[in-house]
């Protein structure tokens, strides 16, 4: 999942590190510190009455998500939902590795 944040969206590997004994990585992705972990052996995660195992969702702030759409399509990357406006925010939905749903966020002014 690591190289996925460092090749696709441009990450900075800080350092691998462990979380309550479980393998992790420090990220910088442009300024913002984001902390991966991989699930301790047995490690279940439960939502919306199903077993999850390992991350779900994670979303990201970006500048300009119409450019940041583009970028990532150019890449391969097959978007869910693509930039859907609702009042002052800006959405757009893509499938990352492991199955995370990475959603792009925009304030818009």
């Amino acid at each position: 999942m690591q190289n996925f944040f460092v090749e696709v969206l441009g990450a900075t590997l800080v350092r691998r590190l462990k979380f309550g004994g479980a393998d992790g990585a420090k990220l910088d992705l442009a300024g913002a510190t984001i902390n991966l972990r991989v699930p301790h052996e047995g490690e279940q995660i439960v939502r919306d009455g199903r077993t999850r195992y390992g991350y779900d969702h994670i979303g990201l702030e970006v500048e300009d998500l119409e450019n940041t759409y583009s970028d990532l399509t150019k890449q391969g990357i097959v978007f869910i939902n693509p930039p859907t406006q609702s009042g002052k925010v800006k959405t757009a939905f893509f499938k990352g590795p492991e199955d995370i749903t990475i959603e792009l966020l925009q304030v818009l002014a």
